[in-house]
Parts: C-alpha cells; structure tokens; sequence
C-alpha cells in the first residue's frame, strides 16, 4: 500500500500542481502548514490590480449610479 501510494503522488505532483502529505494527527498543525502553503503560493503569483483607464473609470462611475439609482 505505502509502495503504491508513493508512487501515485510521485507521478502525479507537478511543479505547477504539487502535492503535500500533511500529518493530521494534530489539527492545529494540520491547519498551520495549509495555511502557509496557501500564503506562500499567493504570494508568489504576483498578482496585482488592473489598470483602469480614465474612460473605465468614467463608464463604472455611471454604470455604479445606475445601479443605486435602482434600489
């Protein structure tokens, strides 16, 4: 089973999905290095916010005045 086992995960990790063993006998562990995986791969896809142009932003202020001038 073990043999198996690693062999499925060392065949099916890839570095853009990787997989990870994480223990579960202590939750707050478990919790813990989740945690850290996720915020280190968000942090490392360097994402930022769209440049919006002066026409944008002129048509989402009207569009954002329509839709409270519905309520």
């Amino acid at each position: 089973y073990m043999k198996a086992y690693e062999e499925a995960l060392s065949a099916t990790s890839t570095r853009w999905a990787p997989w990870y063993v994480i223990p579960a006998d202590r939750k707050w562990v478990s919790r813990a290095l989740v945690a850290e995986i996720l915020t280190s791969t968000i942090t490392s896809l360097n994402l930022s916010y769209p440049k919006v142009s002066k026409a944008q932003m002129v048509g989402l202020r009207k569009a954002k005045k329509e839709l409270e001038a519905e309520r």
